[in-house]
């Protein structure tokens, strides 16, 4: 959970909740944005974790998650070369969202990545070099079919209190 904190403090603009039209929370995809892992003065994206309630999957929400992330970390004030995530070797169905509908890239294997022992894939979404930088004030808003949070502190309030009823799919 502090993670969860930690990286919606840190870049608060590029991490989203999905919510029915009740307020209850049925997706969120974390991410943030990092220097790379080599140590140049490149910066990455990360996708920490993207999770849909399954009574919700398959509605194209998790496509939607990822493309508000991705287009958030493009127009952060510091221009990234790629977006990375990690993915279960055995996860049939996000593999497929991430390779086959968003078109993200196998980097390497990562060995006993999750605390189980399961091997993790690592993959990549280059990103366009060449396009101009932006730089936008840093705000974090959530939506999703017109519904707006623009609240930083409820979102980790939220996701700490309801984040442990949504099964992951990465």
């Amino acid at each position: 959970m502090r993670f969860w904190a930690y990286s919606s403090i840190t870049w608060p603009e590029v991490s989203f909740l999905a919510e029915d039209e009740n307020g209850k929370i049925v997706g969120y995809v974390l991410s943030s944005v990092e220097l790379a892992e080599d140590y140049s003065r490149s910066w990455v994206g990360h996708i920490n974790s993207l999770s849909v309630l399954r009574t919700y999957r398959r509605l194209g929400l998790a496509n939607r998650l990822m493309d508000m992330s991705r287009e958030a970390m493009m127009r952060a004030s510091v221009q990234i070369e790629y977006i990375q995530l990690h993915v279960r070797r055995s996860n049939r169905a996000a593999l497929s969202l991430y390779r086959d509908k968003l078109g993200y890239k196998f980097h390497r294997v990562e060995a006993k990545y999750y605390g189980d022992g399961e091997d993790a894939f690592s993959m990549r979404l280059p990103i366009r070099s060449g396009r101009p930088r932006v730089r936008q004030r840093r705000t974090w808003v959530a939506i999703l079919a017109g519904y707006i949070i623009s609240s930083p502190g409820r979102l980790a309030k939220t996701a700490t209190r309801c984040v442990k009823g949504i099964n992951s799919v990465s």
